[in-house]
């Protein structure tokens, strides 16, 4: 196999496996780096939801989808399809899942319970 620096390890990172999803995790002053590679087949209802514990996936998530495609759907039902190369911001309260037979690779931003807030987000979708 070729080797693949998207998803080679990262010196310094802490590294998680978490519901299936391996998680690099790098500070950045304030806030942190993460390298998150959800693997085909992921559904969040499904892998995570248990880890979580709430019923849809209360993280904000902004980055670089640099591999893949993903859908989410919010709690409103609105729907969105993401796919590599693709800048993503996701608000709380959502199911995610991977498109297709292909890994989906992120390089997310944030600054863990205070994302929301610290990246001006709103704190759930809205229309």
């Amino acid at each position: 196999m070729d080797f693949d620096s998207l998803t080679a390890p990262i010196e310094g990172a802490d590294h998680r496996e978490i519901g299936g999803v391996q998680l690099d995790i790098a500070r950045a002053g304030d806030g942190r780096v993460k390298r998150t590679i959800y693997p085909a087949g992921f559904r969040w209802s499904r892998d995570m939801k248990a880890v979580s514990g709430t019923e849809l996936c209360q993280h904000a998530h902004v980055g670089f989808l640099a591999r893949g495609s993903i859908g989410i759907q919010y709690g409103d039902g609105c729907r969105r399809e993401f796919t590599a190369p693709q800048v993503v911001a996701i608000e709380p309260g959502h199911e995610g899942w991977v498109i297709g037979d292909q890994d989906a690779v992120m390089i997310e931003f944030d600054f863990e319970r205070d994302s929301v807030r610290r990246l001006g987000m709103p704190d759930g979708h809205r229309h």
